[in-house]
């Protein structure tokens, strides 16, 4: 790792932070849209003559599930790492963990022995958003946030992009899947530029030097192993609850509702379209993409709370017209597939935004990574309940996936405890807006 100790980073040294943390999450991104494309095909090469829908959509949920318990506990601990070891170590660490692991799906011969490897690939995608976010927030300082937060935020939707156009071209399929997670391992490359060669945090260069430096430094190290507990002092504990409820509320209703589209594509169409699931991706993704840059925007421009409100109206409401009104291989399936993409992923726009500046600069990493990685522990058990649920509607994914989009409502009410004395309490450079 290269070592700056100058507060000010060279716009040469902040570029290659800021590539690098944009690579990084979007190989993250096609880690987290792989098993939405992949996992019936796994499930029905794996199982064989036992493979049924409702086993390929339990499969898939348990899938999901383990990847997201692993996001969960990776995105805690490593983020707790950055502000222990440095963000750029933090977030080589996280990479090599997802792509290294990634890569050993092309030897498995059991769904046990994926199950297993999902998730730990899932403590790497979970570790790199808190620290890549921390990292270029950071060291870029002086930049427009919406920019910034809304550029990272692009990249995680833009590697499930370009892994839609991939399999597009090269169809995934029960009988050739295995050569997508050999290819899943090449972000390796950038884990190990990351540790070498990107450049620290200079406020986390300097905010660890002055630990080191002052009379109670010897309880430094045991200060930061502790760090989590002081996000719930009583000075910062509703921050940090109202950052856990804002961040959760997103991400338990994409993954328990909203990626049901792909099986659900991919179980009408694959018999005459095998390609269709991944126009269905790539069509929700560019639209994700789009809607994660420009949800930074809307942050800023509408402030925190009528922002937040009105993403929430508009995701329950194209959700359910998703699922409700249209169906695969009609003309408007893939226009409103697009439009669900865009609106619900505003969503990380605003995380991006506002989440970070919660949390003080020797917090930030750690206060982040357990507040968007709670709602990953939810998502868990709501992904994993929603496929053991998936038999009570009738093995219908359009009516799971409208059931669980219901969630999105929830943020409604979650808004308004944005800037009723909660939101005052938290840093400045939050509030910005008409929150």
């Amino acid at each position: 790792m290269r070592q700056i100790p100058d507060q000010a980073l060279t716009i040469r040294a902040r570029w290659v932070v800021l590539i690098s943390a944009f690579l990084g999450l979007v190989f993250d991104g096609i880690e987290l849209g792989l098993m939405p494309i992949a996992s019936l095909s796994v499930s029905q090469s794996l199982l064989g003559d036992s493979y049924t829908k409702q086993l390929g959509g339990e499969w898939f949920a348990w899938f999901t599930a383990a990847l997201m318990l692993g996001a969960a506990i990776g995105g805690i601990v490593l983020g707790n790492l950055g502000d222990r070891i440095g963000r750029t170590r933090a977030m080589g660490i996280s990479i090599l963990f997802y792509s290294l692991f990634a890569m050993l799906g092309a030897w498995v011969q059991t769904q046990e022995q994926m199950l297993a490897l999902r998730f730990l690939v899932g403590l790497g995608v979970g570790g790199l958003w808190p620290n890549a976010m921390a990292l270029v927030s950071e060291c870029w300082p002086t930049a427009s946030r919406a920019w910034v937060a809304g550029l990272l935020s692009a990249g995680l939707n833009a590697g499930i992009l370009l892994l839609s156009q991939l399999t597009r071209l090269y169809p995934v399929e029960p009988n050739a899947w295995r050569w997508l997670f050999g290819l899943a391992g090449f972000p390796t490359l950038l884990g190990i530029f990351a540790l070498l060669a990107v450049p620290e945090s200079p406020l986390w260069l300097a905010h660890s030097s002055r630990k080191n430096q002052s009379p109670s430094g010897s309880h430094s190290d045991s200060s930061r192993r502790f760090a989590l507990s002081a996000l719930f002092q009583e000075s910062m504990w509703k921050s940090t609850c109202l950052a856990m409820l804002l961040a959760a509320i997103p991400l338990v209703a994409a993954w328990s509702a909203s990626k049901w589209m792909i099986p659900w594509a991919d179980s009408i169409a694959s018999s005459t379209d095998a390609s269709y699931k991944s126009a269905t991706q790539g069509w929700w993704a560019l639209g994700a993409t789009l809607g994660s840059f420009f949800g930074a925007q809307a942050a800023v421009r509408l402030g925190a709370r009528w922002s937040y409100l009105s993403i929430s109206v508009g995701a329950i409401c194209t959700t359910l017209w998703m699922f409700l009104g249209t169906e695969p291989l009609q003309a408007s399936f893939l226009p409103t597939v697009f439009l669900q993409g865009l609106v619900t992923t505003l969503f990380f726009g605003w995380l991006a935004v506002y989440l970070p500046s919660f949390f003080p600069v020797e917090l930030r990493a750690s206060g982040s990574g357990l507040a968007y990685n709670v709602g990953r522990f939810a998502t868990a058990l709501g992904v994993f309940l929603a496929g053991y649920l998936l038999a009570s509607f009738g093995n219908s994914y359009p009516r799971i996936g409208a059931a669980c989009g219901v969630l999105y409502g929830v943020g409604i009410f979650a808004s308004f405890a944005i800037g009723t004395g909660v939101l005052t309490s938290l840093p400045r450079d939050s509030q910005d807006g008409k929150s």
